[in-house]
């Protein structure tokens, strides 16, 4: 793939850089960064290299709803016993206060496209999160019982609290669950 043929890619060279290559969006550009001494060819090679895994990286964190329903299989396997099982898992854009949530009369999980680009962990608690809700409707110890195994679980709460606070500086999410997960 030719330089001139990727999306918005901007090359910074730097004599400071001796021998690293990293990639990362600023707004719709691509600003892939190489040692000043490389030549057109290496620039080519690590352009179209650094964008490729950049790709990958920003698939992995943006699951589609197939993905979605698989990941929640494998987490209700690995901490729930297989016992939370839903019918269906989906993006949606119209949760504003919550991460994500569940419907319990048809076993259905719904996660805020806000999640989208976040690590996958984070992604995973908030799935787990509501799979735990298909056993335990409220956020009661039992509930709470359930994340214990999910060894992430304080470190995403935390993660999603904070991205709370920087989205209007001063919202506290769901008292209970402290995540807004459900």
């Amino acid at each position: 793939m030719a330089r001139d043929t990727l999306p918005s890619v901007e090359v910074r060279r730097s004599r400071r850089r001796t021998a690293t290559v990293s990639a990362f969006r600023d707004g719709d550009r691509t600003v892939v960064a190489i040692p000043a001494r490389f030549s057109r060819a290496q620039e080519r090679e690590w352009v179209e290299k650094m964008v490729a895994r950049l790709e990958d990286k920003e698939r992995r964190r943006r699951p589609s709803d197939a993905e979605l329903m698989e990941r929640a299989q494998d987490l209700s396997v690995k901490y729930l016993d297989g016992r939370a099982r839903a019918t269906s898992v989906r993006w949606v854009s119209n949760q504003e206060r919550r991460w994500g949530s569940c419907t319990l009369v048809d076993a259905s999980i719904r996660l805020s496209t806000r999640l989208q680009g976040m690590p996958e962990w984070v992604i995973d608690y908030v799935l787990l999160h509501e799979l735990a809700h298909l056993l335990h409707a409220g956020h009661g110890p039992d509930f709470w019982k359930l994340l214990e195994t999910y060894p992430r679980t304080e470190r995403a709460r935390g993660f999603l609290e904070g991205v709370a606070f920087t989205s209007d500086g001063s919202r506290e999410e769901d008292a209970d669950s402290g995540s807004s997960a459900s």
